[in-house]
């Protein structure tokens, strides 16, 4: 049993998400019950992260916890809820949250039928899997995607990991994936790029010397946002 307001919380997905989500909570008072992982790399990560916290089966896991956290990639979701479903593992009243972008509470069907809760909530940051990104997550705005009567609990669980919540609609869901996507994929090309073009010349650390360009040129193209029809950012 927790305290009145705490939750007991399980992770499934021992990856870069789960175990900075599942630290995040505990830091806020919830306990921590087990997370589920199968990959070696993953159990060590969970071991680093939360020590003392055990690696579960999902089906233990689900029936321990009174909030399931579901951060495995998004094409696993649906039949890994479909599937807890059809063997009866999810409980009237117990909270389900998963942590995919480009998809809302719709693929968490089945435990709402069965009478779980559904939660999504996307944190907008790039994860390392340390606990760096609880510094970030405090920096870092997350997509709140719930019926309207449990939205303040999604909400309040943002709050309390130290980040900001935005509630995205439902069928805004695809387009909040796809805004987070491009903007890292970009970011990450961009540096690939320019890392490769200062090696070519001989720059010993070209990573280094892109730092404050990129940082200043992303911060200058955040605050003052260029017209449509606007040249090129000046970095000079």
């Amino acid at each position: 049993m927790t305290p009145a307001g705490r939750l007991g919380v399980g992770v499934i997905g021992g990856g870069r998400v789960g175990p900075v989500i599942a630290t995040a909570l505990g830091g806020a008072g919830h306990a921590v019950v087990g997370v589920a992982t199968a990959d070696e790399a993953n159990r060590e990560r969970v071991e680093a992260m939360l020590p003392g916290v055990p690696i579960l089966p999902i089906p233990e896991l689900v029936e321990r916890s009174e909030l399931v956290v579901i951060a495995i990639p998004e094409d696993q979701l649906e039949p890994l809820v479909a599937g807890l479903a059809a063997t009866g593992a999810w409980q009237p009243g117990q909270l389900v949250l998963h942590t995919a972008p480009g998809v809302g509470t719709g693929v968490l069907a089945p435990a709402a039928r069965a009478g779980a809760i559904p939660l999504a909530v996307h944190p907008a940051m790039v994860f390392t899997g340390t606990s760096l990104d609880l510094v970030r997550l405090r920096e870092s705005w997350c997509a709140v995607t719930a019926p309207n009567p449990v939205l303040p609990i999604a909400q309040a669980l943002v709050l309390e990991m130290g980040a900001e919540p935005l509630v995205v609609a439902e069928a805004d869901r695809p387009a909040w994936g796809e805004a987070v996507a491009t903007a890292t994929a970009f970011s990450a090309e961009i540096v690939r790029q320019s890392a490769s073009i200062l090696a070519g010349i001989g720059v010993e650390s070209p990573r280094s010397v892109l730092g404050p360009v990129l940082r200043s040129s992303l911060e200058t193209a955040l605050g003052s946002p260029p017209p449509l029809d606007a040249g090129p950012l000046e970095l000079d």
